[in-house]
């Protein structure tokens, strides 16, 4: 007897179309995100999209104004340096939490994770990964790996929720970078760090992965900032 998949309910669709589209680019830093214009995008009827408009609020990546309704998200050097500051508060302590905790089953989650990002690495030897939604997609799977045995299930939204707010600064970056980073050497270091239970190294190169991509986010939010002054 066949098993009949239900669709997710019609918030939670919107929820994730919107998302993608945001962390994506798809609606610009700062852009109004009106009703009607997404109703013709997507296909939703008002009610599931102000709710997932809310929903999304709440995760930082959409603003609400109650005179204006809501915008994407604007980008800004400011931001991404509390949202860089926040990550290596808490990726770093789930980390070591998993490291204390995990057992076998998490570190096979963690190296499949790893060895599925490295294999769309290798379909893509050039070009920006953080642009490829495929890549993307398995990139945060392979990070929030390495953090689920954390026993906070809080601790684990927070993560994902910064991952994902750090995501649009990533793809922007990606898209003002003269030369690709190509990140699959730091992920296998932080792996084999991570499941030596080697703590030390293993949040030393985490906090080093973070930091180099506040780098070059600030790097590219300044270069956009001098073409606009010029224009």
């Amino acid at each position: 007897m066949s098993t009949v998949t239900q669709a997710p309910p019609l918030v939670d669709q919107a929820v994730e179309r919107l998302r993608q589209d945001l962390l994506s680019g798809v609606h610009q830093p700062g852009g109004k995100l009106k009703i009607d214009a997404l109703r013709g995008m997507y296909g939703f009827s008002s009610s599931p999209l102000r709710e997932a408009l809310s929903r999304l609020t709440q995760e930082g990546l959409v603003v609400a104004d109650q005179r204006r309704g809501f915008r994407a998200a604007p980008l800004s050097v400011d931001d991404f340096a509390d949202i860089t500051r926040l990550r290596l508060l808490l990726d770093l302590e789930a980390l070591q939490e998993s490291m204390e905790l995990g057992d076998d089953e998490w570190e096979a989650r963690a190296v499949a994770a790893f060895y599925r990002l490295q294999k769309i690495e290798e379909r893509f030897p050039s070009g920006p990964l953080a642009l490829n939604a495929e890549w993307s997609v398995q990139h945060k799977e392979f990070h929030m790996s390495l953090i689920s045995a954390t026993r906070s299930v809080r601790l684990m939204e927070l993560c994902s929720t910064l991952f994902d707010q750090a995501e649009r600064y990533r793809r922007f970056s990606a898209s003002h970078r003269a030369t690709p980073r190509f990140k699959s050497a730091e992920h296998e270091a932080i792996l084999d760090a991570t499941i030596r239970r080697d703590t030390e190294a293993a949040t030393l190169l985490l906090s080093r992965h973070i930091t180099r991509t506040k780098d070059g986010v600030v790097e590219a939010l300044c270069r956009m900032e001098a073409v606009d002054a010029e224009a």
